[in-house]
């Protein structure tokens, strides 16, 4: 019989889920400083890690300091005073007797100068460089010594702040909140049997290693969080992620959904593709239309690198749930996007009776007509971007919702469109398709409450993009690459990161770049496109590329997924080192779409970062986008890497993907068990480290 988990412990009994003013010392402005560093209550400084630690455990003599050392020194003031040229300065002569220092301060007040009297002893922690006179240190830690002090016994935390938040106040508030955690705060939620084997410490015992290290502690793994303690940290904030998503997996799948188990329309559009299906296209068809013949609602996340044909796979799902008598929705994140699939779905689908229509927030003309449409049931397929879950939007029976580029939406829109298909006790079936392959470390805890397909296969006739990496010294050679591959009836694209100039970035905009190709281009025709320009005239540019009336298209990164133009065989990204590694990756699959060779030529500003190099090498390395996000995984952060900054999710505070992934396959065997034997402790671990982000669970 399994071991009895940990009694519930409901969030508000724990006196660390109180805010931080019932802290003493703590009122409105510092609450506010602290807020600014993600520290609202006494929970979230237990959870505010430390970014280094010195080691103030022990005195160093002067006559041992090294330059480069940072150290704690106790010293004697021989002499002090101010200098007025060339700046304005405090320098104090100090010893202590094995060795001479010298103190300099540029910013001090009258009650600072006196306090440095000849004969006073200080105590000092700071850097020691290199000086006209010796080993100095600038603006040091001081403490007046009246009398012997003992040392620290611990290891002093350093701790990320912000301006007006000082380190000794942030060290008195932790000091405070681990002395709740001895009295019972912050309780153990993991049962015996979750740790077992693990070789990681109670709760307790990682909080005070973490905040308090003794001496002989690891601080180079601690700070770079391979030590138990943190990693016992990062195992909870994994688990209440993931239990998060399964109570919400839960949650959805409890209810009923309509069973869309008709596949002779489906048939017919498979039929009449004027090409073959990939076996990876057929295969995840399959995976969907299993799901969707079921009585429970589908959460399906399809991976697929750019050019798998995703769109193919929402057709087949969409035409199912037609013809089984329910409407389908696909909302995608850009205007010009949805623009595309609507185009791709009509041209399918009009042929065998379905009706599709296109709602945008930036499409007036038609727009009640479409209202009408969709209320009414006429419409079969809704295709759109975040406007599809406006309150003036209502579906008749909508039995499908596709959601395309899902690291593009919040948590709470995607929700927000499913709950519109309610339809009395019925909730619809949900397809969620991304171009940015993620990692399966990743996936397995940012989308644990959907199943998941991968398309690991490309349509026939795609051949691999060349790319090339081109220091911006050699512009010009590009210049005439593109006039020659324009002249031979090609096209091409060109990137750059913004869309005015900026001294400070350095990197060419957009209108200018625009201005110089014309001028360097007469025979070429050059568009512009960028995300300040009007919906309207941002598409009216794009569907003229996509017609070949233009040669160059200039634009920024707003053609990460915009329209499929085979005839685009170039792609020249500028400044590619400023760029992450998914993103270079996503614009070099807009061209290559055709017959054609295709090359991508990123320009870039030398000297390349060591981070930058790292993303440039991987990307003409390989053409493999899963290969691509692992890589992208460990540069960057999963953060970045899904844009989850924006969805509430994985905006990790102790836990690093890259780095703790080995724990990934132990958090799902204990989420699994924890909410079938614990389902207090679950609840109190997704209040304690998601709280308010675990509000969409709720939708």
């Amino acid at each position: 019989m399994a071991a009895p988990g940990p009694s519930p412990v409901p969030a508000t009994a724990d006196p660390a889920a109180r805010p931080v003013t019932a802290l003493r010392g703590v009122g409105p402005q510092l609450a506010r400083r602290l807020e600014r560093i993600g520290v609202r209550t006494i929970a979230d400084l237990l959870l505010h890690r430390p970014l280094r630690y010195e080691d103030r455990t022990r005195l160093v003599p002067l006559g041992a300091l090294r330059p480069g050392a940072r150290a704690l020194v106790e010293v004697e003031v021989a002499l002090a005073e101010v200098r007025p040229r060339p700046r304005r300065q405090l320098l104090v002569r100090v010893s202590d007797g094995t060795g001479a220092l010298t103190l300099r301060f540029f910013h001090f007040s009258e009650a600072q100068r006196r306090l440095f009297r000849r004969g006073v002893w200080l105590r000092l922690w700071g850097e020691a460089r290199p000086g006209p006179a010796g080993l100095e240190m600038v603006h040091p830690e001081c403490r007046l010594l009246r009398g012997a002090e003992p040392l620290e016994a611990a290891l002093t935390p350093v701790y990320p702040a912000t301006e007006g938040l000082h380190q000794a106040v942030l060290r008195r508030l932790v000091g405070e909140a681990l002395a709740l955690v001895e009295r019972g705060a912050f309780p153990e939620l993991l049962p015996a049997w979750a740790l077992a084997g693990l070789g990681l410490p109670p709760l307790a015992d990682a909080l005070r290693t973490v905040h308090r290290p003794p001496p002989d502690a690891d601080a180079a793994a601690l700070a770079a969080g391979r030590h138990p303690a943190v990693r016992r940290l990062a195992l909870e904030e994994l688990l209440a992620h993931a239990l998060s998503l399964r109570r919400l997996r839960r949650e959805v799948q409890a209810a009923a959904a309509p069973a869309l188990g008709e596949g002779a329309l489906e048939a017919r559009f498979l039929e009449a593709l004027p090409f073959e299906p990939t076996g990876a296209q057929r295969r995840v068809i399959a995976e969907v239309a299993a799901d969707l013949a079921r009585g429970r609602p589908m959460l399906r996340l399809v991976q697929g690198d750019v050019g798998s044909g995703k769109t193919v796979v929402a057709a087949a799902a969409l035409c199912r749930a037609v013809g089984s008598g329910w409407q389908g929705a696909l909302m995608a994140p850009t205007e010009l996007l949805a623009e595309q699939h609507a185009r791709s779905l009509a041209a399918w689908l009009e042929p065998l009776g379905v009706r599709v229509v296109l709602l945008t927030g930036g499409r007036r003309r038609g727009r009640a007509a479409a209202l009408r449409a969709v209320a009414s049931g006429e419409a079969d397929v809704v295709v759109g971007t975040h406007a599809l879950f406006q309150e003036a939007v209502a579906f008749a029976r909508l039995g499908l919702v596709v959601v395309d580029e899902q690291h593009r939406f919040g948590v709470h829109q995607r929700l927000a469109l499913r709950e519109k298909g309610r339809a009395g006790h019925l909730r619809p079936h949900q397809l969620v398709m991304t171009a940015t392959p993620i990692p399966r470390t990743l996936a397995q805890v940012a989308y644990a409450d959907l199943d998941g397909s991968v398309l690991d296969e490309l349509p026939p006739g795609r051949k691999p993009v060349a790319t090339v990496a081109v220091p911006e010294t050699r512009r010009e050679e590009v210049v005439e690459r593109v006039r020659a591959v324009c002249a031979a009836g090609r096209q091409a694209y060109w990137v750059c990161t913004l869309i005015e100039p900026s001294e400070a970035l350095e990197a060419q905009a957009a209108g200018r770049l625009a201005a110089e190709l014309r001028e360097a281009l007469p025979d070429v025709a050059v568009g512009l496109v960028h995300g300040r320009m009007r919906p309207a005239e941002k598409a009216e540019v794009m569907r003229a590329f996509a017609r070949g009336e233009l040669g160059l298209l200039v634009a920024t990164t707003v053609v990460e997924v915009g329209v499929d133009v085979p005839n685009a065989t170039v792609m020249v990204i500028e400044n590619a080192e400023r760029l992450g590694l998914a993103q270079l990756h996503q614009l070099r699959g807009r061209v290559g779409r055709g017959a054609q060779p295709a090359s991508c030529v990123l320009l870039y500003r030398p000297p390349l970062a060591e981070t930058a190099r790292a993303r440039i090498a991987a990307l003409r390395e390989t053409g493999d986008g899963f290969e691509i996000a692992r890589r992208d995984l460990e540069l960057r952060g999963p953060g970045e890497l899904l844009g989850t900054r924006q969805t509430g999710l994985l905006d990790l505070r102790v836990a690093d993907l890259a780095r703790d992934r080995d724990l990934v396959p132990v958090v799902a065997r204990i989420a699994d068990r924890l909410l079938a034997e614990a389902p207090g402790a679950a609840a109190a671990l997704v209040a304690r480290w998601v709280g308010e982000r675990a509000r969409y669970a709720e939708v």
